[in-house]
């Protein structure tokens, strides 16, 4: 059985990829909401390096990522004291899970995987990954592992969750009930920020070609400023919220502005009846965005003054989170008929 009966809250468990920078997006569609959810849940934020490595990657650049990501979780507002911080290869039961979940999951779940589809078609076909292809496999295991109830996610990742709840469904059929069927948590607003030079793409961490792609969480205000300067908007003068994708770059500029802001678009349009146009509003988003990054960029350098605290912790929160995950792998091994070792 799933330990639900034995839980004080409900559990959420989410994770970012050391990979990139992290961006506004990011924090508005992700951490913002993972800081507030924290005091309503049992929480587990994990930074999911072993992820990374699925696609070509500079292992010095990994390790530094990793820091710098684990850091900015609790810049953003996540409480070391009531929430999990931790790296994924520093628990091994994911790693192990991942391989035991394999034995089960059919080849054609993950092959209709559309993130699989996408990543793969960027390379050459004899270069792309098995770990590419059984990603959502780990991301199951990730997420089972601490008898998750609610998982955080954005669009792109719906269709791995539902597989997710795929796997824990079939290897509960097969050997009994073991896994808790985890339920996708989607933020009311802030969640789907777009690209400031393609207002149709989502905001991504990875490097792009243009620089002016996205707000990174440790630009600069001279950077925020420049890159929000040059944002893609159209011909007209109206600023208001719209659907029609001719307008995408005014509305992108206004979401941003509501979230960081605050208040309903309604409250938001009012506040702009006046402006002369989009210079106007360009130039108001730059000081939401970068008062707002402000408290999580002076948190930031007061985190990593110390070079040392910041792996400490990972390695106190590590064997935390195993606290909980290796009894669900071993639930696991003797529901599936592995003779158990001798301690």
């Amino acid at each position: 059985m799933s330990d639900n009966g034995s839980k004080q809250h409900k559990r959420v468990f989410s994770g970012v990829q050391p990979s990139g920078n992290l961006t506004i997006g990011n924090y508005l569609g992700a951490l913002k909401q993972w800081a507030r959810e924290q005091h309503n849940f049992e929480s587990f934020f994990c930074v999911v390096d072993l992820h990374a490595i699925t696609v070509p990657y500079d292992p010095a650049d990994l390790r530094a990522k990793t820091r710098e990501v684990a850091a900015l979780y609790l810049a953003c507002g996540i409480d070391p004291d009531i929430s999990t911080v931790f790296v994924q290869s520093h628990v091994r039961a994911h790693s192990e899970l991942t391989w035991l979940l394999n034995g089960i999951t059919p080849l054609g779940w993950l092959n209709r995987m559309t993130q699989f589809k996408d990543k793969a078609a960027k390379q050459q076909a004899d270069s792309v990954s098995t770990g590419l292809l059984d990603y959502p496999v780990l991301m199951a295991a990730d997420i089972l592992l601490y008898q998750t109830d609610a998982v955080p996610v954005g669009d792109d990742q719906r269709q791995h969750l539902e597989l997710t709840r795929d796997v824990a469904q079939r290897f509960n059929h097969m050997f009994g009930e073991t896994f808790t069927i985890p339920a996708a948590m989607i933020p009311p607003s802030g969640a789907r920020i777009k690209g400031l030079d393609d207002p149709t793409a989502k905001m991504s961490k990875s490097i792009t070609d243009s620089e002016y792609h996205a707000v990174y969480l440790l630009d600069p205000p001279n950077r925020i400023k420049k890159k929000i300067m040059r944002a893609v908007t159209d011909s007209g003068r109206e600023i208001a919220f719209s659907d029609d994708p001719e307008r995408a770059g005014v509305n992108n500029l206004l979401e941003i502005f509501q979230a960081f802001q605050g208040g309903t678009k309604e409250e938001v349009e009012a506040h702009f009846a006046n402006a002369r146009g989009y210079g106007d509003l360009k130039k108001e988003v730059v000081e939401v965005v970068t008062e707002g990054l402000k408290p999580i960029q002076q948190k930031y350098a007061e985190l990593t003054t110390d070079a040392g605290y910041i792996d400490n912790l990972l390695a106190d929160h590590a064997a935390r989170a195993a606290e909980v995950a290796n009894p669900t792998l071993e639930l696991v091994q003797e529901r599936m008929g592995f003779l158990k070792a001798r301690r």
